[in-house]
């Protein structure tokens, strides 16, 4: 095994990919993880743990859509979700080239 800080980085970092397209900050994460899992050190734990974050973003997302009609708390959920998405993908991606081990606040051990 390999240690390979710059592609958990860029691991990390491949959730933002929704800020530009759309989508994709389930998917290049998972292509990523499963490539390399078996190849990078401490690749298996960070993918666990950034798809465990997705996932639960899809979830608290699909939660938050019906509550949109009862007085606004779904959009303000929705809003927070949003925030929570883009700002811990970066925090998660400097403690990673720091060599820790990040936590995604919110996130459901879906897969361990």
């Amino acid at each position: 095994m390999r240690q390979d800080r710059r592609l958990i980085v860029i691991m990390h970092l491949s959730q933002l990919v929704t800020l530009v397209i759309g989508f994709g900050s389930l998917i290049i994460p998972l292509i990523i993880w499963l490539s390399n899992k078996e190849k990078v050190y401490e690749m298996d734990e960070h993918g666990k743990n950034i798809l465990n974050f997705q996932i639960s973003l899809i979830i608290y997302s699909v939660i938050c859509i019906p509550l949109i009609l009862l007085l606004g708390l779904g959009l303000i959920g929705l809003i927070i979700l949003a925030a929570i998405s883009i700002i811990f993908p970066i925090i998660n991606a400097i403690k990673a080239s720091n060599v820790e081990i990040p936590k995604y606040p919110l996130s459901l051990n879906i897969i361990s």
